[in-house]
């Protein structure tokens, strides 16, 4: 499941390099040709509003610093927009979305003291709404915020995460690529990894996170790149190399919770539950975000815990409402978790109104979970096959339309996407990788 909180992952200081850099590697980051056909990674990586420390103690470090000034300076308008900012990243790092309404305060002051203009404050809404996956949103005041300064790269960046969102992504990629034109550094060469992750060019998506990981000036810089350098080794299958990214990580940041979550995943893929376990119950009660709680509900359940992985779906329940609450936008994510337990009609519910709002390769693939797992399998596939229309090579996009197949006596389609989902990466889920493994047993051998 993608986290709830998506785009979650913090962003330290920008690296800006020189206009040689940028003329030398931004025009080929990102390429023009147009996107292959499809499945999809994690997410894309990355906050551009708030250019600042990363990790929780510099957050509130900056935070303090910012209302001391403001106390002093009530009408510093970049002020009250670089509080937003940190708001937003503080609800990003810990999970907690009561720090949005404290970056929407922030952000409407600024625009109170300075109106016309006010390009940071635009940003800052813009990835707010992001935030909140309000992606309509999002990218209304992200071109605003373009209008008002075309050469502002952190608004190319939060423009183009809207346009990922919203499924729309040769206008994306145009973004992306904009921005590493503008200011070549650690934000926009991890979107840019992004835009070639989806579209199925691992090496390139490497490529461009080495990229990355040369511009990182601080630790917390590059525990976020090799955060990702360890994703896109997982995702291809290769724990024991996404495991030495995601140690080195937290040999730079020891405080980055996703890196911790990467060295459980890896723990329970080698066998070692009881590391996993340990490893998992220390990030749930750092940041209870619902995607970590899922992941740790299911491996008790894959152990025959039923009653321990209860207490951690229960928990998910609760940290849904909570985000709901404060306006943050769930239904893609309630639509997979209640597609994988036990709750079809959910689902297909959640998985429906997201369908209405945007045509993302993720939403695509969760409708036609969700269709399937309410027995209308023949609409599903039409759908698990828009979801793989980029050529991203994502294990779930393949098991999800094997399943499909599967149900609808398609069998050499369904033993070709199940096998694939298995090559991509076998560990690509505590409880859906040994179904996909059942099913191929039940199909039996190519005739």
């Amino acid at each position: 499941m993608k986290s709830v909180l998506n785009r979650s992952v913090l962003l330290g200081a920008v690296v800006v390099l020189g206009l040689a850099a940028a003329l030398l590697l931004g025009s080929a980051v990102i390429g023009n040709a147009p996107p292959t056909p499809a499945a999809g990674p994690t997410g894309s990586a990355v906050p551009a509003s708030f250019e600042g420390p990363a990790t929780a103690g510099d957050l509130q470090g900056a935070v303090t610093s910012l209302q001391a000034r403001l106390g002093r300076l009530p009408g510093d308008w970049r002020a009250w927009a670089s509080l937003g900012g940190a708001y937003v990243q503080q609800a990003r790092i810990t999970a907690d979305p009561a720090f949005y309404a404290k970056a929407e305060g922030a952000f409407a002051r600024s625009l109170q003291e300075h109106p016309h203009g006010n390009e940071p404050a635009l940003t800052g809404q813009a990835s707010l709404a992001a935030g909140r996956h309000d992606f309509d949103a999002a990218l209304d005041l992200a071109r605003m915020a373009v209008d008002v300064n075309p050469y502002g790269a952190a608004a190319h960046g939060v423009l183009g995460d809207a346009l990922l969102e919203l499924g729309r992504y040769d206008e994306a990629f145009e973004a992306f690529q904009r921005m590493v034109d503008l200011r070549p550094g650690v934000p926009s060469y991890a979107r840019a990894s992004y835009a070639w992750e989806l579209r199925g060019n691992i090496p390139a998506a490497r490529d461009a996170l080495e990229q990355a990981l040369a511009a990182a000036y601080s630790p917390a810089d590059a525990a976020f790149v090799r955060f990702y350098l360890g994703e896109l080794a997982w995702n291809a299958g290769d724990p024991e190399a996404a495991d030495r990214h995601y140690a080195q990580g937290l040999r730079e940041d020891g405080s980055f919770v996703p890196l911790m979550v990467g060295r459980a995943k890896v723990a329970a893929a080698q066998g070692r539950t009881r590391a996993a376990i340990r490893k998992y119950t220390t990030v749930v009660g750092r940041q209870p975000q619902p995607s970590y709680l899922i992941e740790l509900g299911d491996l008790y359940a894959s152990l025959g815990d039923r009653t321990k992985a209860q207490q951690h779906y229960d928990l998910v329940t609760a940290q849904q409402r909570l985000l709901s609450a404060a306006g943050v936008n769930v239904d893609l994510e309630l639509a997979l978790y209640d597609a994988d337990h036990g709750s079809p009609k959910a689902a297909l519910r959640a998985a429906s109104a997201e369908l209405r709002k945007r045509r993302s390769v993720f939403v695509e693939d969760a409708y036609a979970w969700a269709l399937h797992v309410n027995g209308r399998s023949s609409e599903a596939l039409v759908h698990a096959r828009r979801a793989q229309r980029l050529g991203t090579r994502s294990a779930q996009f393949a098991y999800h339309k094997g399943m499909i197949e599967k149900s609808l006596g398609m069998d050499d389609a369904a033993r070709a996407d199940l096998r694939r989902a298995l090559r991509i990466n076998p560990h690509f889920s505590t409880l859906q990788a040994p179904r996909a493994r059942r099913a191929l047993e039940d199909l039996g051998p190519t005739p």
